[in-house]
């Protein structure tokens, strides 16, 4: 089983505290969250390898030590402004981060996504090819992929329309976009790769691979898994995984963002989250069945 922290929010972020409480207890509990009467427990003896999902990996690094799994971060550094990622720290301290990282778990092990990309009248193609050439200049010899994805139409990006007054991508700006981000990568010994989209950009030099591919995953782990399912598949040939993450609980706040999309309930959820609790928000009722996953 490959552990994904997270999927759905940023663990690492906001609740390593309670991550490696539970990592030390060896078990998390997960309320489904499509049929929150289902909970499932991920026992720590079942995880073969764990995959970090972050804007901040700051808060783990004092634990990196301690944890004894094979390890993948994918962490997330973008272009924008407070009025878009109104939560995420200041960009020059996920960089030093990421360095950290690099040099402590492998540099292989760590990859960044600049990810999504949309265009607007701040956010243009000359702007987004300025951040993503000087990012590679302060991350040459630490990392060798960035991961790349353009703005979906989620529930919560139709709710901030108007903040993010995005517009549509041309055939032009793929090509200024696939060309350019290749041609910079390539200069800092960097790969560049896209995820989930039907636009991989091949023909500009971008490699095709997933996030987590069979192979990586057999690579960490020397055992194959089945492909995520998840809706966005179609597009995805990545391994599945075992999120323990929430909905709805991110203090990130961004705009963007596919697993915020109500701003009510993320606040009303990490008032329920409490690290001594074995379920990320709330806690377990009397009488609740919790099955354990394998």
């Amino acid at each position: 089983m490959i552990l994904s922290v997270s999927q759905r929010t940023d663990i690492v972020a906001f609740y390593i505290e309670w991550f490696m409480k539970r990592y030390r207890e060896g078990f998390w509990d997960v309320r489904n969250p499509y049929y929150p009467q289902q909970i499932s427990r991920i026992e720590r003896s079942n995880v073969d390898m764990i995959y970090f999902c972050t804007k901040n990996p700051i808060p783990i690094l004092p634990y990196l030590d301690e944890i004894e799994e094979p390890v993948i971060f994918n962490v997330t550094l973008t272009a924008y402004g407070k009025e878009i990622e109104p939560g995420v720290i200041d960009k020059s301290k996920i960089i030093d981060a990421i360095k950290e990282l690099s040099d402590r778990v492998g540099k292989e092990y760590v990859y960044v996504r600049y990810d999504p990309i949309f265009l607007s009248d701040k956010y243009t193609i000359d702007y987004h090819i300025r951040v993503f050439k000087r990012m590679c200049e302060l991350l040459d010899g630490y990392i060798s992929y960035i991961i790349v994805s353009f703005l979906d139409d989620y529930k919560n990006v139709r709710n901030n329309k108007q903040v993010l007054n995005a517009r549509e991508f041309t055939d032009n700006d793929y090509e200024q976009i696939g060309k350019n981000f290749s041609l910079i990568a390539k200069e800092h010994n960097m790969n560049v790769q896209t995820c989930c989209e039907e636009r991989r950009l091949l023909e500009y030099g971008f490699i095709k691979q997933d996030c987590m591919s069979n192979e990586l995953a057999y690579k960490m782990t020397g055992k194959t898994y089945k492909k995520w399912t998840a809706r966005q598949s179609q597009n995805c040939s990545c391994v599945g995984f075992a999120d323990i993450g929430v909905y709805n609980s991110c203090p990130h706040f961004c705009k963007y963002c596919y697993a915020n999309y109500d701003e009510k309930k993320v606040n009303s959820n990490i008032k329920n989250h409490d690290d001594t609790s074995t379920l990320l928000v709330g806690k377990l009722d009397d009488g609740e069945e919790v099955k354990i996953r394998k």
